[in-house]
This record gives structure tokens, sequence and C-alpha cells, in this order.
């Protein structure tokens, strides 16, 4: 049997149709199949890679830390240099409140594990989340998630969890004293990159305030330099009382974070002591990688150069085709005509050698969220591919401009 037999066979599938691309290399923004093919990745593993495939710094970073030790206890016991080391200049970073953090694997373990935070520091049980909104997968975060598609085959779920819309001030009403959080992503990625409206936050934070309930901002895709500033949140003037890390965050090493403070984050450690453990989060080499990747984001001018790329991306991508373009720095959704076109458009772009993908929320728009190192070149290339792919599409399925508009 070929490798790609043995995948279906042996690998657990998540879909029916799996893009099963056979990777036998990546480097910079290429990934490269056994034949030789380079595809350009305009979606970074699903935001992971922000520096690229094989970032010589975090690779380098990699091996150092290898050759001095790997897992050496649980989480939490041991001084370790490089958790320690990316501690301090993530706080270095964030506003004075949040200089506490706790390393995890994934984001959806960020998730799992703020949760569980502002339950014990508040003494309340229940959380608000955002309606079409994506913290992780497993059973305490995918209760947060609503519409209910994707977990009602798995209830019933963690109770206590209330929902509502992303930008509606007149919902805000539903965070009371009973709430022991709220969380919501800083800009909606799932259901096709929605910033949020003037003043939102604000007035969010403001509630949260009032009621006492903490303010949980999810910014395990948004983070990272994506929207043009490290932080999504720099750029509302709004500070959450627990923030949400990872995807970016390793460079291409599995790491996530819950950052508070250390008032609120001592509550997981006293009445039970142990109050939240993990064997494996902040692992000295997913830690090396992760303090190679921030250092090297606030070393270079790369982050600087999102709001120029964003507006070469929305420049290029005009076509009847496309009914709408969102962004929030290198992170886009392009809006088309429905699902079976965008499968259409993702396929034709795969043989030309770019790789592109869609939303959990919104199956009719195309995601674009490249390596913040991605040259202008390289996007008015993948700009021509993609508008090369629409047009087929469009004649295809014989489409008129009064079709998409309709």
């Amino acid at each position: 049997m070929n490798l790609r037999q043995l995948f279906l066979q042996h690998v657990a599938q998540t879909s029916a149709f799996p893009l099963m691309l056979e990777i036998d290399s990546a480097q910079g923004m290429y990934l490269h199949n056994k034949e030789g093919k380079a595809y350009l990745d305009l979606i970074a593993g699903i935001g992971v890679s922000c520096l690229g495939h094989k970032h010589p710094a975090v690779v380098e970073a990699i091996k150092t830390q290898a050759d001095r030790y790997l897992h050496t206890l649980v989480y939490g016991e041991f001084v370790l240099a490089p958790q320690v080391q990316l501690a301090e200049l993530l706080a270095r970073q964030l506003p004075d409140s949040l200089e506490s953090v706790y390393f995890v694997n994934s984001g959806t373990e960020a998730t799992e594990g703020a949760m569980k935070l502002a339950k014990r520091y508040t003494g309340r049980t229940e959380i608000i989340s955002c309606k079409k909104a994506y913290h992780g997968s497993t059973q305490g975060a995918a209760s947060l998630m609503w519409p209910k598609d994707f977990t009602q085959a798995f209830h019933p779920l963690l109770p206590g969890i209330s929902h509502i819309e992303y930008n509606c001030e007149w919902c805000l009403q539903d965070i009371t004293s009973q709430t022991a959080a709220v969380v919501v992503e800083t800009v909606q990625g799932e259901w096709g990159v929605r910033p949020p409206t003037e003043g939102y936050l604000k007035k969010l934070r403001q509630r949260c305030t009032e009621v006492g309930a903490l303010l949980i901002f999810d910014e395990i895709q948004a983070g990272y330099g994506r929207t043009g500033t490290l932080f999504a949140f720099e750029q509302y003037d709004v500070v959450p009382d627990i923030l949400l890390l990872a995807k970016g965050m390793g460079g291409g090493m599995p790491i996530g974070a819950f950052i508070a403070s250390r008032e609120v984050m001592l509550a997981l450690s006293d009445k039970p002591i142990l109050g939240h453990i993990t064997t494996f989060g902040g692992h000295p080499v997913s830690c090396a990688a992760g303090l190679a990747t921030l250092q090297t984001l606030l070393s270079t001018d790369y982050i600087q150069q999102v709001k120029q790329k964003e507006a070469l991306f929305l420049e290029l991508l005009k076509h009847p085709g496309i009914r709408e373009v969102r962004s929030a720095g290198l992170w886009m959704a392009v809006e088309m005509i429905d699902f079976d076109f965008i499968q259409a458009v993702i396929k034709r772009c795969l043989q030309a050698g770019l790789l592109t993908d869609w939303f959990l929320f919104n199956d009719r728009s195309l995601r674009i969220a490249p390596p913040l190192i991605i040259t202008e070149e390289e996007i008015r290339w993948a700009c021509e591919v993609i508008l090369d792919a629409v047009e087929h599409t469009f004649k295809d399925r014989g489409l008129t401009r009064w079709d998409v508009l309709h």
C-alpha cells in the first residue's frame, strides 16, 4: 500500500474529503509534495506558521533546546528557562494586568483553562459566548459553540452556557451578576472575519466590569501580528481580564496560553491545589520555538507591513464573482456565491499550486491568512490564481453578474 492508502486506513479522518496533499518538505511560503511541486501556502496552517515554514530562527531554537533537555516534569513544578523567558517577554508586550502566563498545548486547552479560572475566581457558573464563534473542539470549548451543527451529535455538553450576538450592544444586558465570564473573539474568525463595530468592545468591557464578570479575549487566530498589531485588542483600547493565545505563538510548534493577572491566576493554585494541571503544557522545545517566534516578530517589520499587504490584496481581489472581501490585516474572507462555487475555486487554486481554504461557519467565503512573510510579488501571483479560478468557475456555471448580485 502507498502512503496515501495507509493514511486513509490508519490515520483518523475528520471529513469525507481530505485534501490528500502528500507533503514531503516545506520552506518559507511553500509546501512541496514528493514530486517536488510547490504550493504557495495562503492559510499558514490555519494561522499557525506566522513566520512561514521552517523559519531559521525557530528551527535553530528547536535544535538548541532539544540538545539541552526535553520533557522534565508536569508543568509548573520546575524552573525551566524557555518557559520563564517566553512568559517574561510576553508580559513585557502586554498591559500590566496581564502578567501571569499559563502555558498549554493548544488553543482549545487555553479556552478550557480560562473557563475553569473564571469559575474559580468569581465563584459563578454561567459563561457567555458569541454565536458563530469558534473556541475549540473539546467538550467545554465546544459548549461555547452556536449554532449546534458541529456539536449536537455530542450533547449533552457543559451546562450554564449562554450565547449572544457578536456586535449586538443590546445583547449586553444578558451579561449579569450571575455571569462568570464572557468569551469573545476580538475579531470573529470562523464566521468569515468579522471585526468589532465601533465602540462595541468598549461597551462590552464596561458591562463586564459593572457586573463583575471577567472578560476573556480569544486571540488564538487574531494574535501574533495577524491583524496588524501584535495583539488585535491593542487597536481597540480595551484590555481583557484573560487573554487566549495559540496558533502563531509557536512558529509551527504546538503551544498555547491563557494569560491573566497574578491575583486572578493564583485562584488555580489553592482550594484545591493543582486546580488546573497539564503534563506537556509549556514543553521546553515549544517554548523555545515560541520565544524565537516572538523575538523575530519584535525585531523585524513583518507586523508593520501587514496593513500595506492587506491593502494590496483588497486592491487586486475584484471580480463579478466576488461579492465582498472582509479583512482584518492579513486575514481575509473572500465571499462568493455558495459552497460549491468555493470548492471549485479551491480545487482550481490547488491545481495551480495555491493552497486556500474556507471557514467553519461561512462556507461561501475563501480563507486568506498567509504567513506574514509573504511578499508583494507572491500576493500578486496568488491573486492572479484566485481570479483565474473564479473566472473559470464563473463561466463553467454559466453565471452572469446579475446572478451574483441576486
